[in-house]
């Protein structure tokens, strides 16, 4: 039965010019989520206003350190707050549902699961083209070879966890290769997991964001090139 108490939850946000949409973002999450941590990295631009008038507390990072380092630094703040259960990594841009989030919290309260990764190819709501499904399933191909995990999207941000997994969880990968370090450590430390089916959203603003193929490709050259 799905709770409507998600006090326990904290969801982890990481933000980078994101100024346009963050409020909105923040704003609509909250009506489920009270707990929300942005992590600035280095914006340029009102970004840090937006979040904290949408209701999110806020850290910055001085310089820009990639998207990595900023869920690490939010993991590492919502662990620290009391009553802390459950943890959810969830993009600044608008792409996130927040109704497929609290339902893999809900999973988490009752599947004995310490992670649970979003698939955006586990029903037909996602509408990706064709060349980001081929080049989004190289990656699923290359991450269960090297790591074992079985996904069917090992590069969605939307990820629910336990605190188990929150304290096992160290992302090394400042930058967007820390999505696979995420999958070899869930492999390396033996979490229970389980994937989720959610939507994204793709947008005019989210894909010139960084949601092009070229983004994809970026991703599995970072972890070659480790």
């Amino acid at each position: 039965m799905r709770t409507l108490d998600y006090t326990d939850t904290w969801l982890i946000v990481p933000l980078y010019n994101e100024a346009t949409v963050v409020r909105q973002v923040v704003a609509e999450a909250r009506r489920t989520f009270p707990n929300i941590v942005c992590i600035d990295d280095g914006s340029s631009d009102d970004s840090v206003a937006e979040a904290l008038a949408g209701g999110a507390t806020v850290l910055r990072h001085p310089i820009n350190l990639g998207q990595g380092a900023a869920i690490q630094t939010g993991i590492v703040f919502a662990r620290r707050q009391a009553g802390a259960e459950y943890f959810v990594t969830f993009d600044s841009d608008g792409q996130h549902k927040v109704a497929d989030a609290a339902a893999m919290v809900d999973r988490l309260r009752e599947e004995p699961i310490d992670i649970i990764f979003g698939s955006r190819f586990l029903d037909d709501r996602t509408n990706a083209s064709g060349l980001k499904k081929l080049v989004l399933r190289t990656a699923v191909l290359f991450e269960r070879l090297s790591t074992g995990v079985r996904l069917t999207d090992a590069h969605n941000g939307l990820r629910a966890f336990n605190r188990s997994a929150a304290r096992a969880l160290q992302i090394t990968q400042n930058r967007m290769a820390h999505a696979s370090e995420i999958v070899s450590q869930v492999g390396k430390k033996h979490l229970r997991y389980a994937e989720h089916p959610v939507e994204i959203v793709y947008t005019d603003y989210s894909r010139a964001k960084g949601q092009s193929l070229w983004n994809s490709v970026n991703i599995l050259s970072e972890l070659f090139i480790k």
